[in-house]
C-alpha cells in the first residue's frame, strides 16, 4: 500500500507497548576529587619517584554529550625510537608522514582510442604476480525502458554461455586452466565484466573478455535456459534476502515514473517475454566503444603494449550509436510504502532522504555521516561500547536490543543520491528505531564535535587504505571514477578531501539534505506500528 503526502492509510489495532526506552542522550554524574584523594595521588607518585606533574594525572569534568577518546596522546615527552614512517612499507597516512607515502602512489595512465574507447592502467610495483582487468559499460537498469527492463541483467547471464569462437564448456575449461576468476555484475548505472589472472595470462584474459562482449552467441536454447534461471534467482532473492526487496521497493516509490526506480532483475512479465532481438537491440544501443572503459591494475609495466592489445581485440566494437536515447532525469518523491504480513517475525524497513550526486561538495560529509550512524548486528558483542552513539542506544541492553541488525547507506548516482538506514526490527520496536534514527540525523545539524569528526576521519582513511591493497577494488574504483568524473581520483586527492571535512561541513550538509526534508520509507512485515507520514514528517526539524 503506497501512501503519498497528505494521504492516510488504514491502520491495524496497535497493541499496547509495555517496554520503555531511554533517551539517546543520557546525563552523567561529574565526580570531583576530594582533597584527601588528591593527597593520596601525590603520595603514590612520590613513592614511585615521579612527580604528579610528570605523570600527568588529570581529572577533568567531561561534557556528557561530548565523545572523547579513551587515550590522550602525550605530546610533551621526547620521542624515543624509530619514527613510524621509517617502519612502514607501503601506503600510510599519519601526522608524521603528511601524505608522503600516499603521494608515492602510482599515477593512473589513461589513453583514448579513435573509436572512443578509453583504456586505463595502474601499475603497482609491489604486485609482481596478478592482474585485474575490467570492462565497465555505462549502462544499467536506469537506461532501460519499461518494455526491456531486465535486459542488462539478462545479458550478464548470457555472456558466459558461449560465443562464436568458444562453446560454454570451452569457455569454462579455458578460464579454469588459467587458474583465474571471471565474473560480471549489473547495477542501476553500470554493467561490469572482469577477470583476475596471473600476470603471464594477461593476453588470454583480454581475448576472453573481448570474445564474450563482442561475439556473444545468444542462441535460443541458452536464452530459454537462462530465463528459468533468472526467474528462480528472483524468487530466491526476494524470499530469502529481504534487503534487496526493500531497496527495490524504496527505489520504485521514491523515484516514481523515473528510470532509476526500475529494478535490476526486471519484472517477471519482461523476463518471460524478452527475446534475442530485444537483447541484440540493447547491445547495439549501449555496447559501443564510446560507452566503455577498460581498466587494468596490478603488474602492468607497459601501458602502450596493453593499449595496443585492447585496440586489436576490441576493434569490432561500434564507435557509437547516434540513436542512443538521452538519460532519464530523476526526481525524488517523499512517500511511504508498506506491505503488511502479520505472520512474519520482524519488520524489514529502509528510511531514505534525497541527497547529492557523485560530483558534489557534500559527497564526503555524507560519507562521514554514514560512518557516524554506523552498522551493527546483535550477533556481534560490544554494541553498547561502540563509538557510534546511535549503536550504543540501540544495543544498550544486549539481551533486548531495539534492532536485530541495521546499516547506514549512502548511495550517490550521477544526478541524485539516497542517504538513510536499513534495519530489521521487532514490530513493537519499529517506532523506537525510526524515531532514534531521525533524532540522530537531526543531531548532525546541531550537536557534532571535533572529537567525533577525527574518529570518523581515521576510520575512513583506514578503509581507503585497505581498499588500496586489493587490485580488484582498485580496478572498480578507477572504472567507476572515469565513468562518473571522467578521470582517476588519486588517493592523495581523496585523503585531502577527507581532511577538509570539518564540523561546519557536516552541519551544512545535514541541514541541506536531512533536516526538515521529505523522506521515503519502505517496509515489509507486521507493520502495525507504521507511522503516519505527516506526524513523522513534523519532527524533522527539531534539535533534539
Amino acid at each position: 500500500m503506497l501512501k503519498l503526502l497528505g494521504q492516510k492509510a488504514t491502520k491495524g489495532l496497535r497493541p499496547p507497548v509495555t517496554s520503555s526506552r531511554k533517551s539517546l542522550t543520557s546525563s552523567s554524574q561529574i565526580i570531583v576529587p576530594s582533597a584527601s584523594a588528591t593527597s593520596t595521588i601525590n603520595n603514590l607518585a612520590n613513592e614511585l619517584g615521579q612527580s604528579p606533574q610528570k605523570r600527568r594525572i588529570s581529572l577533568k569534568a567531561a561534557n556528557s554529550n561530548k565523545w572523547q577518546a579513551g587515550i590522550t596522546p602525550d605530546l610533551e615527552t621526547p620521542f624515543e625510537g624509530v619514527p613510524l614512517v621509517a617502519q612502514q612499507q607501503g601506503p600510510l597516512d599519519c601526522d608524521l608522514s603528511d601524505f608522503s607515502d600516499v603521494m608515492r602512489w602510482p599515477q593512473c595512465k589513461i589513453s583514448g582510442l579513435e573509436s572512443g574507447l578509453r583504456v586505463a592502467t595502474e601499475n603497482l610495483p609491489w604486485n609482481n604476480n596478478t592482474v585485474s582487468i575490467g570492462v565497465f559499460i555505462d549502462a544499467g537498469s536506469r537506461y532501460e525502458t519499461e518494455e526491456n527492463n531486465g535486459s542488462a541483467h539478462f545479458l550478464e547471464h548470457l555472456a558466459f554461455k558461449g560465443t562464436n569462437k568458444r562453446t560454454r564448456e570451452q569457455l569454462e575449461m579455458e578460464v579454469e586452466d588459467l587458474g583465474g576468476h571471471l565474473n560480471a555484475y549489473t547495477s542501476r548505472e553500470q554493467t561490469v565484466y572482469y577477470a583476475q589472472v596471473l600476470q603471464e595470462n594477461t593476453s588470454d584474459a583480454i581475448d576472453i573478455l573481448s570474445d564474450i562482449i563482442c561475439n556473444s552467441q545468444l542462441d535460443e536454447q541458452s536464452i530459454e535456459r537462462e530465463r528459468s534461471v533468472i526467474l528462480q534467482e528472483m524468487e530466491n532473492v526476494y524470499s530469502d534476502t529481504k534487503e534487496e526487496l526493500i531497496f527495490d521497493h524504496l527505489h520504485e516509490n521514491c523515484f516514481q515514473d523515473c528510470a532509476l526506480g526500475r529494478t535490476i532483475l526486471g519484472p517477471v512479465d519482461n523476463i518471460k517475454r524478452i527475446n534475442r532481438n530485444d537483447l541484440l537491440e540493447y547491445i547495439n544501443t549501449y555496447y559501443t566503444a564510446d560507452n566503455m572503459v577498460i581498466v587494468a591494475t596490478g603488474n602492468i609495466p607497459d601501458h602502450d603494449k596493453f593499449v595496443n592489445e585492447i585496440k586489436d581485440k576490441f576493434s569490432s566494437l561500434n564507435p557509437t550509436n547516434r540513436h542512443k536515447p538521452n538519460k532519464d532525469i530523476s526526481y525524488f518523491r517523499g512517500c511511504e510504502y508498506e506491505e503488511r504480513w502479520d505472520d512474519m517475525d520482524y519488520v524489514y524497513m529502509a528510511l531514505a532522504y534525497e541527497t547529492c550526486k557523485w560530483n558534489d561538495a557534500d559527497t564526503y560529509p555524507l560519507m562521514f555521516m554514514q560512518q557516524m550512524l554506523g552498522q551493527w548486528d546483535k550477533k556481534f558483542p560490544g554494541g553498547q561500547y561502540n563509538t557510534s552513539s546511535f549503536t550504543r542506544y540501540l544495543y544498550q541492553d544486549p539481551s533486548r536490543p531495539i534492532a536485530e541488525n541495521y546499516m547506514a547507506f549512502n548511495t550517490p548516482y550521477t544526478d541524485i543520491g539516497l542517504f538513510g538506514v536499513y534495519a530489521c526490527v521487532h514490530p513493537y520496536d519499529f517506532k523506537y528505531f525510526y524515531e532514534a534514527a531521525r533524532k540522530e540525523m537531526n543531531r548532525f545539524g546541531y550537536d557534532v564535535n571535533e572529537s567525533q569528526i577525527e574518529d570518523v576521519r581515521e576510520r575512513l582513511k583506514a578503509t581507503m587504505l585497505l581498499a588500496l591493497g586489493n587490485t580488484s577494488q582498485i580496478m572498480e574504483m578507477i572504472g567507476r571514477e572515469i565513468l562518473v568524473h571522467g578521470r582517476r581520483i588519486h588517493p592523495t586527492e581523496a585523503f585531502t578531501r577527507v581532511n577538509d571535512v570539518d564540523v561546519n561541513a557536516i552541519k551544512l550538509a545535514a541541514h541541506r539534505h536531512l533536516i526538515d526534508k521529505d523522506y521515503a520509507m519502505a517496509a515489509v512485515g507486521p507493520t502495525h506500528e507504521f507511522p503516519y507520514y505527516t506526524v513523522f514528517r513534523n519532527v524533522h526539524y527539531k534539535a533534539w
